[in-house]
C-alpha cells in the first residue's frame, strides 16, 4: 500500500468516526430537547398546583380571621352570661322571703339527700321517708323560685341572661363551623402542596437528565470537531502529495544550514506521521514547505 492509499484509508476512518460522533451528538441533542420539554411541562404543572394551593391558603386565612373576630364576640357574650348570672343570683338572694332558709341552702340540703340515697344502703321504709323529704324540698324550692320569677326585675334579668346565653352559644357554634371549614381548606392546601412537591422533584430529575445529555452532546460535538480537523489535515497532506514535484534528495544536503535543519525536522515529523502519530497543522505545513508533501 503506497502512502496516498494509506492516507486515504486513515482519512476515511477518521471521517467515519466523525460521522459516528455527529450522529450520536444529534441523538443526544434531541434527547436534551425532550428533557427540556418534560421539565418545562412539569414546572408548569407545579406552578398550577401552587396557584391552586394558594387559593385554599387565602380562604383558610380569611376563615381564620373570621374565627378570631367571632371568638371576640363569643368571649364578650360569655362574660355577659357570667355577669348577668351573678347579678341574677344576687337579686334572687335579696328578694327571697325572709322567713325560712334561703333557696341555696335548700338546694344544698336536697343535693345531700340525693347523695345519701345513691350511696347508702337503706331499708325500704327509710328510703321512702328520704324520697318524701326530697320531694318536699324540691316542691319548696320550685315554689320559691316561681315566686321570685314573678318579680318584674328578676324576670328582666332572666330574659337578659337567656339572651346572653343564646348569643354566646350562637357565636360558639359559629366558631366551630368556621374552624371546620378552615381545617378543610388547610388540608386541601397541604394535599396540593404535596402533589406540587412531587411534581417539582420529577422536574428536577428531568433537569438533571437534561444537563447530563447536554454534557454528553457537547463531548460528542467536540470529538466530531477533532475528527473533522484530522480529516482536513489528511486532505491537506493528500493534496500536497498529489501536487508535489519531487521528493527531497541527497543533493538537498548542500542547501543552507537553516533549510537543512528544517528538512531534518520535517523528516522527523514525516516519520511520526508514518508511525500513525497525530500531526499538528504546523507540522503539516512544514512537511509541505520542505517538500515531503
Amino acid at each position: 500500500m503506497d502512502l496516498i492509499e494509506e492516507l486515504m484509508e486513515k482519512r476515511e476512518r477518521h471521517n467515519a468516526e466523525a460521522e459516528k460522533h455527529r450522529h450520536h451528538r444529534d441523538r443526544l441533542n434531541e434527547q436534551t430537547k425532550e428533557w427540556v420539554r418534560k421539565r418545562d411541562d412539569l414546572n408548569a404543572q407545579a406552578r398550577e398546583h401552587i396557584d391552586q394551593a394558594n387559593v385554599h391558603k387565602a380562604k383558610r386565612n380569611q376563615l381564620n380571621q373570621e374565627v378570631r373576630d367571632i371568638k371576640v364576640q363569643r368571649d364578650l357574650w360569655n362574660r355577659r352570661v357570667n355577669e348577668t348570672a351573678e347579678v341574677l343570683a344576687r337579686k334572687k338572694r335579696d328578694k327571697e322571703p325572709r322567713k325560712g332558709p334561703p333557696i341555696r341552702l335548700l338546694k344544698k340540703k336536697l343535693k345531700d339527700l340525693e347523695f345519701q340515697q345513691q350511696t347508702s344502703s337503706l331499708s325500704p321504709s327509710k328510703e321512702k321517708d328520704l324520697i318524701d323529704q326530697m320531694r318536699a324540698l324540691n316542691a319548696e324550692i320550685q315554689a320559691l323560685e316561681k315566686e321570685l320569677e314573678g318579680d318584674e326585675e328578676i324576670k328582666a334579668l332572666i330574659a337578659e341572661a337567656n339572651e346572653a346565653r343564646d348569643k354566646a352559644e350562637y357565636f360558639h357554634a359559629k366558631v366551630e363551623e368556621l374552624a371546620v371549614q378552615s381545617q378543610k381548606e388547610h388540608d386541601s392546601m397541604m394535599e396540593i402542596y404535596d402533589r406540587s412537591d412531587a411534581i417539582r422533584k420529577e422536574a428536577d430529575k428531568a433537569q438533571d437528565s437534561f444537563i447530563k445529555c447536554k454534557v454528553q452532546a457537547d463531548e460528542e460535538h467536540q470529538k466530531h470537531i477533532e475528527m473533522i480537523k484530522q480529516v482536513h489535515d489528511y486532505d491537506k497532506m493528500l493534496s500536497g502529495l498529489r501536487h508535489r514535484d519531487t521528493p527531497p534528495t541527497e543533493e538537498d544536503a548542500a542547501a543552507p544550514r537553516e533549510q537543512k535543519s528544517e528538512r531534518d525536522e520535517a523528516k522527523d515529523i514525516y516519520e511520526k506521521f508514518k508511525r500513525g502519530e497525530k500531526l499538528s497543522t504546523e507540522d503539516i505545513m512544514l512537511l509541505q514547505t520542505s517538500g515531503y508533501l
